[in-house]
């Protein structure tokens, strides 16, 4: 499977994606650039973590005016597969292919730690081979991860089974307390309609190789290849 991930300027996870996709996977990767006008082929678009553009006005706000932004909306608006993490999730939002908008952390804090996610559905590309009564360790790190949708968009993506993953405690419990930035419903990350594009606020790529004493991350990327290959 032949993956692109995007840098823009500010991006900082842009390599750990590719280590994760290229070393770890054995897939083949093509790095792109903001301004590139052309997915050269890929099978999967990938939007990294990071600050892009320093995050100024919002997080995600002006890199959705990037070049390669035009030829990746128009990627997904045709079925292509698109992830988004972190800085990607916002950036997603930002652009309307995902519903809701992420704002500043409820505790108005960068937030870097490990957390706790439980898969949602089992009806999504990224979460097929989850167990749902499992709670994963994985990374978050930002400070705008506070996800947000009114009332009447959160009962459509509970309606569509839009949710991908929510925060919990170790034990699967779904709590206030284990909502680490004071996102709606817990929320971690979300699908499209079309179930082609995803959004997560959690880093799956930085618990994916055993020398970080965490693989969790890498279920994730398993059920994409196993799904589509």
């Amino acid at each position: 499977m032949k993956f692109g991930v995007v840098t823009f300027p500010g991006s900082n996870c842009d390599q750990d994606m590719v280590y994760t996709l290229r070393n770890i996977m054995e897939q083949e990767v093509v790095e792109l650039w903001h301004k590139d006008t052309d997915l050269q082929g890929v099978d999967f678009v990938v939007l990294p973590g990071g600050f892009s553009y320093g995050d100024y006005l919002r997080s995600g706000a002006i890199a959705q005016f990037s070049p390669i932004m035009e030829k990746v909306i128009e990627f997904a608006n045709n079925g292509g597969y698109v992830l988004g993490i972190c800085n990607g999730f916002q950036i997603l939002c930002e652009t309307g292919i995902l519903p809701g908008a992420l704002l500043h952390n409820e505790n108005q804090r960068f937030i870097c730690k490990n957390v706790y996610l439980k898969a949602s559905t089992s009806k999504s590309l990224v979460t097929a081979n989850a167990d749902l009564h499992k709670a994963y360790k994985i990374p978050i790190a930002h400070a705008e991860g506070r996800y947000f949708i009114d009332n009447e968009g959160l009962q459509k993506l509970k309606d569509n089974d839009q949710i991908l993953y929510q925060y919990c405690d170790k034990d699967g419990h779904i709590t206030p307390d284990a909502n680490p930035n004071g996102s709606v419903d817990n929320i971690a990350g979300v699908t499209n309609e079309k179930r082609n594009v995803f959004g997560m606020m959690p880093h799956p790529e930085r618990a994916a190789d055993e020398a970080l004493g965490n693989t969790e991350g890498k279920l994730m990327f398993d059920s994409i290849l196993e799904q589509v290959q």
